[in-house]
């Protein structure tokens, strides 16, 4: 799952992000209106937190300009404008959730979790090819119904696939469906996840096969 951070506290935001990655989403962080709605139009977000109060402006304005690049995405304002009427406007506005500033990081990983449970944040729950079943709400792999015990990162690069079963993802969106703006990656390490995931599903005979496209990416289909 990955989560656009829309917030100017730094270390605020440094704490929120050490949290997020630690219960396994892929965070993406920027500080204001201009870097969001850049990064808006790259990452493919799952959930947006977003401050109301930023350098450039009122961050709940912008949600209907962000939804035009993501369409449906859930979005929670966070703020230290607790007021009834700014939770009201934020809502108005077209905010999902309002969490207050002082909060609990438990608390935002509730609310993270109780928004993944909504249809409009979960479309589709499972996707099936072969014997392989991807949960997408719990984030696991299952070949005829026992749990593949797989990385975090091979996970996500296996959710990519499944997403696009059968059409060629490019190697650009794979990389950008595992690692963050600000991650380092070396240049064999998507291909090193690639081996080690066609090893597993192999030994588990899950009947799909991971197909190199020279050059451009891969492609995840049935093979019975």
């Amino acid at each position: 799952m990955r989560i656009l951070l829309v917030e100017d506290e730094a270390e605020l935001a440094g704490a929120m992000r050490t949290v997020l990655e630690r219960e396994g989403y892929v965070v993406d962080h920027v500080a204001g209106l201009a870097d969001l709605r850049e990064a808006a139009r790259l990452a493919n977000s799952d959930v947006v937190l977003l401050d109301r109060a930023l350098p450039d402006g009122d961050g709940v304005e912008a949600i209907a300009e962000l939804r035009q690049w993501i369409p449906g995405v859930p979005v929670i304002v966070i703020t230290a404008r607790a007021e009834v009427e700014d939770r009201v406007s934020g809502l108005d506005l077209g905010a999902d959730d309002y969490l207050a500033k002082p909060f609990a990081m438990e608390e935002l990983l509730a609310r993270i979790r109780a928004i993944r449970r909504r249809p409009a944040a979960l479309p589709l729950n499972e996707v099936q090819v072969g014997e392989l079943v991807y949960d997408m709400a719990h984030d696991e792999a299952l070949v005829r119904g026992v749990r593949l015990d797989l990385p975090r990162r091979e996970l996500r690069v296996l959710a990519a696939l499944m997403r696009r079963r059968g059409r060629t993802v490019l190697r650009t969106a794979l990389e950008d469906a595992v690692y963050g703006f600000d991650d380092e990656i070396q240049s064999n390490t998507l291909d090193s996840h690639i081996s080690r995931l066609r090893r597993r599903l192999a030994e588990a005979d899950a009947e799909v096969q991971i197909h190199t496209i020279r050059g451009v990416g891969y492609l995840l289909r049935h093979c019975p």
